[in-house]
């Protein structure tokens, strides 16, 4: 039997980026990096992706789509190359190719969604994979690929709204010296949110952060979710005004509160409401690094990333 195991990332490194963004969603950090889009049924779009072989050898990569689901507030893919409706309808134009070390190439991607196609929000993965020869020593073969999610809502009229509410922080200590402020989050529109955002926190003339939300958390509608923020720097004890930003695309949330240090419990932050209005950023969201992008997804002993 074949057995499959963990390849180090300097082994047969290559990663996978979008290089097209449909001018609608230019200012949108999630379309830059994955493929996020709502269409209706009978329509089909065309998008590119780049693959870079950074590592030090020649490399036969192989580009498929697979199925992707959003299970316990993640982005989960199964193992192998296991299909689903949607991954149905993309097509890649390259099915293998060579690239020598440091060469880069376009992947023509094309999305087809049938004419009697049913309403919802679909997920799927795009994948560049790179499979290695048995080793001399075993049967034994190294598999590393990495990916772009696929975001795909279909249905007649415009999109769905993308809206959520944080419900309150919270503090508990963490693995280490400093502590967590963790904010409950509730999907309250149509579409799946990735979450990202910071926490400030302020005493008198002393600031501290931002810092970023640490945990990916992906949260379907109607349901919630928990951000997770590790505070990662010693701070003096006392009272410390907390501000936490979190944002999904183009929507942001703010909650305000107090927190007391140092954390030697889990404790409820006191909050005081938000805005209640949706803030459309230009050029700070846009700048933001999806953090579970670059995660490493691992399935058994197969290692596989996300774009």
């Amino acid at each position: 039997m074949r057995e499959h195991r963990q390849e180090p990332a300097e082994e047969a490194a290559i990663s996978i980026r979008m290089l097209d963004i449909p001018a609608s969603r230019v200012q949108d950090p999630r379309a830059q990096v994955y493929i996020v889009d709502h269409l209706k049924p009978g329509t089909t779009i065309n998008r590119r992706v780049e693959v870079l072989n950074s590592s030090g050898e020649s490399q036969e990569i192989d580009f498929y789509s697979g199925a992707a689901s959003v299970e316990n507030n993640a982005f989960a893919v199964p193992e192998g190359r296991t299909g689903n409706e949607l991954s149905g309808w993309i097509r890649l134009k390259t099915a293998t190719m060579v690239l020598d070390p440091g060469e880069r190439r376009p992947v023509e991607v094309e999305i087809t969604v049938p004419r009697k196609a049913s309403k919802g929000e679909r997920y799927a993965a795009i994948w560049a994979q790179v499979t290695s020869a048995k080793e001399r020593t075993g049967n034994v073969t190294q598999i590393h690929r990495v990916g772009i999610r696929v975001y795909l809502d279909v249905g007649p009229g415009g999109e769905p709204p993308t809206d959520f509410r944080i419900d309150g922080l919270a503090a508990e200590p963490g693995i280490g010296e400093f502590p967590v402020v963790t904010a409950k989050v509730t999907n309250t529109g149509q579409r799946a949110l990735d979450m990202t955002g910071t926490l400030s926190l302020s005493k008198q003339a002393v600031r501290a952060g931002p810092f970023t939300v640490t945990n990916g958390v992906t949260i379907l509608p109607g349901q919630s979710g928990q951000v997770r923020i590790e505070v990662n720097q010693a701070l003096p004890a006392g009272t410390w005004d907390v501000q936490a930003k979190l944002v999904s695309g183009i929507v942001e949330r703010t909650a305000t509160g107090t927190i007391s240090l140092p954390v030697a419990a889990p404790m409820t932050v006191a909050t005081s409401a938000g805005p209640s209005w949706l803030v459309y950023t230009v050029g700070a969201i846009a700048l933001l690094v999806l953090v579970t992008l670059g995660g490493w997804y691992l399935v058994r002993r197969q290692r596989a990333q996300l774009a």
